[in-house]
């Protein structure tokens, strides 16, 4: 199955993957609050990847529309997981905000053909399902 409109769709997935890059900063804001008060508490270096963990997840919400967003965006999938050495709870939070990545890219996959791709425009006098033209 493809998008009728496969650009709007592009733009679309594209908003609701920074979105969800946005809520997984702001998850990880919250993180330095839970793991201050367990085991070894909140040292300096804990602090920093989870403040720069935060702040580039936000940034590459930023940068979506570009070619390269969505493969930054995967790659960020990574660390925020990692978090979840700092806090068990972390593991069920981040997991879950990566199957909701993951699940985003395979509705990418089958709307545009392509998970990472630019939208596939289809091209004129081919049947792409669309109103008939009238010569």
């Amino acid at each position: 199955m493809t998008a009728p409109d496969p650009v709007r769709a592009g733009r679309a997935l594209n908003g609701a993957a920074a979105g969800i890059l946005v809520l997984e900063g702001i998850a990880a804001l919250f993180v330095p609050r839970g793991i201050a008060q367990s085991g070894d508490g909140l040292t300096s270096g804990r602090l920093t990847y989870l403040l720069v963990l935060a702040v580039v997840l936000i940034l590459a919400a930023g940068i979506q529309r570009r070619p390269r967003g969505l493969v930054i965006g995967t790659a960020l999938q990574l660390p925020l997981l990692l978090t979840g050495l700092f806090s068990g709870v972390m593991w069920l939070v981040a997991g879950a905000f990566v199957l909701i990545w993951l699940y985003l890219l395979q509705v990418r996959k089958e709307l545009l053909g392509s998970p990472f791709g630019a939208p596939r425009v289809p091209e004129h006098g081919h049947d792409d399902g669309g109103p008939a033209t009238t010569p």
